[in-house]
């Protein structure tokens, strides 16, 4: 390649090389959103067959009502909620459901014979070729919205954005597919001028979003760009245990010093021997592995292609820790490369940057397999921590530890436990703790939950 690639460039773009493009750049770290997700619901998604609904709305429980429930209007909002199932039985199609949402929403085709991405439920010769189905209601301020949008492989069918400002919704925009066209409707108190609505109706491509579109355009939607404002800022990318979150955390601690000290604080409190953290960045030239990686990545657009490639380097970050050992010495101060550290110490560096970014941002963030390289006494201390904060972030993780649920009514409530449980027929059904009667009998949860009380377990035998 004529240059000399560091390691984790090429770990980087193995696992995610966009995850730290989609965390945002430094200057929009703390961009405040007051927004906050009441339910999702899928249909025709992956392992999701049927309408499958999740929620963060709140029970009338009363437990830790002070900092995990959010009264917005008349309706009660969780800050956190977790899910438990078997390998394969649909937890992380959940979070991959919110990560469709995020993407789609502002991929910009080039031309109308690219896919849409969308994948449906594959164990039925029906649903292959039915649509696929998304219904989100979230609040922006104190305002109620619904977004839903129903698509194939090649085409959005229907999407429309309403607002709950009365008891019935009013449509924002509506659009729908016509011999292959999409037709566009604004609500007419918008006042938009027909010249905007005529450039956003020839910028949306059947296969691409109307949100997507309307970002082309040059005209503040009234109402329509604080919602679109929310989509785009409102969402964290999702963590997979490959992730190399690690990576984005370095960039951040490099151009953030409160950052820098609250993950160093979180770090010694968390009973680590780090006692300080330098990173250096360095310009080099685009290796062309990676150049190849985004050309061909189809989520992006070509401007943002040109973009990327366009003055061909990049940042590169080199990253050491001190750590301090007492030996028969005394007290000694050693340094490591971030490449010495044990994947655990870098994952829990990645995981409190993307929840401290959510905490300040007041956004979603999704994590699968919150316990991946990470101490179980640890993952409850990441935990706790979040849910002693107030404010609006939420926090939607899956895992398999289950003595999280020796926890309940302790660190969380009843109502933000989730089970997944796939059906002989392939699908996954989803369903809450509360769904269950008698729960205020129950002496200990994980072991309802290990006798198969609760289902959501592995088939084994």
């Amino acid at each position: 390649m004529g240059v000399s690639v560091p390691k984790w460039v090429k770990r980087f773009v193995k696992s995610n090389f966009l995850l730290t493009l989609q965390y945002g750049c430094s200057q929009h770290l703390y961009v405040q959103l007051n927004a906050m997700i009441q339910e999702l619901t899928i249909r025709n998604f992956l392992s999701f067959k049927d309408a499958t609904t999740f929620s963060f709305e709140a029970t009338d429980d009363k437990t830790l009502e002070d900092c995990q429930v959010v009264q917005v209007g008349n309706t009660r909002l969780l800050r956190f909620a977790l899910v438990y199932g078997a390998n394969a039985s649909g937890k992380s199609n959940l979070l991959a459901a919110f990560e469709f949402l995020r993407r789609f929403w502002f991929e910009r085709k080039e031309t109308k014979e690219q896919r849409t991405n969308v994948v449906p439920f594959l164990f039925d010769k029906a649903t292959v070729s039915e649509p696929s189905s998304f219904e989100l209601v979230f609040f922006v301020d104190t305002v109620k919205y619904e977004y839903k949008v129903e698509l194939d492989s090649k085409a959005i069918l229907n999407e429309c954005l309403s607002s709950y400002k009365t008891v019935e919704p009013t449509p924002l925009f509506k659009r729908t597919l016509n011999d292959g066209v999409s037709v566009v409707e604004l609500d007419a108190r918008l006042n938009v001028p027909e010249a905007a609505l005529q450039e956003i109706s020839l910028k949306c491509l059947p296969n691409m979003s109307f949100i997507a579109a309307s970002d082309m355009v040059n005209y503040m939607l009234p109402e329509i760009s604080d919602v679109r404002h929310w989509m785009h800022y409102g969402f964290a990318p999702v963590i997979l245990p490959e992730s190399e979150i690690f990576q984005v955390a370095q960039e951040k601690i490099h151009d953030d010093e409160d950052l820098k000290e609250h993950l160093l604080a979180f770090i010694r409190h968390a009973d680590f021997n780090i006692t300080e953290v330098h990173t250096e960045k360095k310009e080099i030239k685009i290796p062309n592995f990676l150049k190849t990686a985004i050309l061909q990545n189809e989520s992006l657009s070509k401007d943002q292609k040109d973009e990327l490639l366009g003055e061909g380097t990049m940042n590169a970050f080199r990253t050491s820790f001190e750590h301090s050992v007492v030996n028969a010495r005394g007290s000694e101060t050693y340094s490591l490369a971030a490449d010495l550290q044990s994947s655990g110490t870098r994952r829990t560096f990645g995981v409190e940057m993307a929840i401290y970014l959510a905490l300040k941002q007041q956004r979603l963030q999704a994590i699968d397999e919150i316990e991946s390289s990470l101490h179980p006494e640890l993952v409850e201390f990441v935990l706790t921590q979040f849910l002693q904060e107030k404010g609006r972030s939420q926090l939607l993780i899956t895992t398999h530890y289950d003595p999280l649920l020796d926890e309940v009514d302790d660190m969380f409530r009843k109502d933000m436990v989730w089970f997944t449980e796939k059906g002989k027929d392939g699908a996954t059904r989803l369903y809450s703790l509360t769904d269950f009667m008698g729960l205020n009998e129950i002496s200990s949860f994980r072991r309802f939950y290990r006798n198969g009380r609760f289902g959501a377990l592995p088939n084994i035998g």
